[in-house]
């Protein structure tokens, strides 16, 4: 099979679509916080782009240039004092006006609302989602469909039942899992990892159950399957429980996140080719949008849930270039009492500029190797 049909095999022209549309909001959205925090701020913004490359439409409003250019990749804003201006004599000069005139706070939030963006819309999504379907709860396993003529149906299991504890203790949390934090009900699994006498306890109907049964990992090197599909269990959510779990599964997700892209930047500075299920390119998020199309709508608004807090989380990394990188830089200058040099902070920021660019490429690079 030739690469593009390893690739038309993973994507679907819907899921193509839905990707250009998640990526383009999600984009948009970042890009218009950081104009309307400039502009409230009395600083100009020049342009204002939906895609990169060569601009395809463009129209003067309000001050601002607001173009549709041809690569549906990003986006971005041409703020007033960000960039050196031509002097007198043609050579590039620092930028005296704009944003090189605001104070340190009104910097920072020109730079912090476009990650704070992402972040409010996927506390957005998540609130939607929440109050719609249930609130996920991480101590309880939901047994979704039971395998025919599986050990899971022998022992008695069903679809709908709730196991809520493991051994006689109940299923917490959060638990370890082959070294990581995951929720509680991830712990089924773990359980069928040992061998020996286990006790699932389920809820049926209401009604407590204790299902007892003698369980061995592997037989002659195969590993042994229960014959289970499972999940958490879902509890129904007002709008103000289903607000403040978003705001709590957000902040569980923060560590995960920094030790997915800690694990990207190490596979990079390796070069390490493998793939990571943690991190995926744009054909790996393409084929992820596929897939949720093809389940159902909430599937896909789970997935812009995720593309969002990736991308809130990834620009306020402290890397030159990024929003953070550019936050630190004005805090580092806050601190020791004036600003770096213009001519510091762009050598600084195109460093950094340059390694997140060769850091896309190595993406692109491991997402493309996987098909040949």
């Amino acid at each position: 099979m030739s690469f593009f049909q390893s690739l038309a095999a993973v994507l679907t022209p819907a899921g193509l679509i839905w990707t250009l549309l998640i990526i383009g909001i999600a984009t948009f959205l970042h890009e218009l916080a950081h104009y309307a925090l400039a502009r409230w701020q009395g600083v100009a913004v020049k342009s204002f782009s939906v895609g990169m490359g060569p601009v395809v439409f463009r129209r003067e409003w309000r001050g601002t240039e607001w173009r549709l250019s041809l690569l549906p990749i990003g986006g971005y804003v041409e703020i007033d004092g960000m960039a050196p201006e031509p002097g007198e004599d043609g050579a590039a000069r620092p930028p005296q006006r704009g944003f090189a005139r605001l104070p340190a706070w009104g910097k920072i939030a020109v730079l912090l609302a476009g990650p704070l963006m992402n972040l409010l819309l996927a506390i957005g999504l998540m609130t939607m989602t929440f109050t719609a379907q249930g609130v996920p709860a991480p101590d309880r396993a939901r047994i979704e469909s039971v395998v025919a003529d599986s050990a899971a149906q022998r022992l008695g299991l069903r679809a709908g039942d709730v196991i809520t504890a493991i051994d006689g203790r109940d299923i917490p949390q959060t638990v370890t899992v082959q070294g990581r934090p995951a929720a509680g009900w991830e712990s089924v699994r773990d359980t069928l990892t040992r061998a020996g006498t286990h006790v699932f306890t389920v809820d049926r109907a209401g009604q407590q159950v204790d299902l007892t049964f003698e369980w061995t990992p592997t037989v002659n090197g195969e590993r042994q399957l229960l014959g289970i599909r499972y999940g958490p269990d879902v509890m129904p959510a007002t709008l103000p429980a289903a607000f403040v779990r978003s705001w709590q599964v957000t902040a569980q997700a923060v560590p995960q996140v920094v030790q997915s892209f800690a694990g990207l930047f190490s596979r990079f500075l390796t070069l390490d080719l493998s793939r990571d299920e943690n991190v995926s390119g744009p054909i790996g998020t393409a084929e992820i949008v596929s897939q949720a199309a093809r389940v159902s709508p909430w599937a896909l608004v789970q997935v812009a849930t995720l593309l969002n807090l990736s991308l809130a989380f990834f620009n306020l990394m402290p890397i030159p270039g990024l929003d953070g990188g550019r936050i630190l830089l004005v805090l580092v200058g806050s601190l020791r009492g004036r600003p770096l040099s213009f001519a510091q902070e762009q050598a600084i920021n195109l460093a950094g500029f340059a390694f997140v660019m060769l850091l896309m490429v190595f993406v692109v690079v491991r997402d493309v190797s996987r098909f040949f």
